[in-house]
């Protein structure tokens, strides 16, 4: 029993290899999205990083499941940095999975290995809500021949749905799904509020 609790206390830690992989990583996005945060300074982002191992620890999370994470937004007033998942299709690592709890246990057959909410959970990140997504397509086209779960709202997954996004003919689409699908081309993105 210790042993595993000793697993739990340290489950978060990263080496220093992979703090110093983290950070030239993303250094280097945040620095090629410098015209879009013409005022951020790196030196800043990284010591509030240093400054919270569990943050840093969901962004390599988000790095090691092929999310691919970058700077979404920069709310200067109240110092707060948004990261999303950047990579150009669904993450890789992140997909084949219904959307929550509830709609897994309801599958009687062919259930998939996970679900999108306890996963995000489990690597300390929100999914991403539907602003978010439209905000993250009018910096580039993503999830050109995948597509996203996102957050949703209450009264939608109350009657037994989800809902995803993608981009397809010009234009980003907000589809509905009943929560308990699941599709190899279907994944999350993930937000953190750092």
């Amino acid at each position: 029993m210790r042993n595993s609790k000793e697993k739990m206390a340290t489950k978060k830690d990263l080496s220093s290899e992979e703090i110093e992989s983290i950070f030239k990583v993303l250094k280097s996005r945040v620095n090629k999205s410098q015209e879009r945060f013409p005022k951020l300074s790196w030196s800043d982002l990284k010591s509030k990083l240093e400054q919270d191992s569990d943050k840093l620890w969901s962004l390599n999370e988000m790095e090691r499941t092929g999310g691919e994470p970058n700077l979404l937004e920069y709310r200067s007033a109240i110092n707060e940095y948004i990261f999303c998942d950047f990579s150009k299709e669904s993450p890789k690592y992140r997909r084949s999975l219904c959307y929550d709890r509830e709609a897994l246990e309801s599958r009687k057959k062919y259930k998939p290995a996970d679900n999108v909410k306890d996963v995000a959970s489990k690597m300390g990140i929100d999914l991403m809500n539907e602003v978010e997504y439209k905000k993250l397509q009018s910096i580039a086209e993503f999830d050109t021949k995948t597509s996203s779960w996102l957050e949703t709202p209450e009264n939608i997954r109350k009657m037994g749905g989800a809902i995803f996004g993608d981009f397809r003919y010009g234009q980003v689409f907000i589809y509905h799904n009943g929560a308990d699908s699941y599709y190899a081309a279907r994944g999350f993105r993930g937000i953190l509020k750092i």
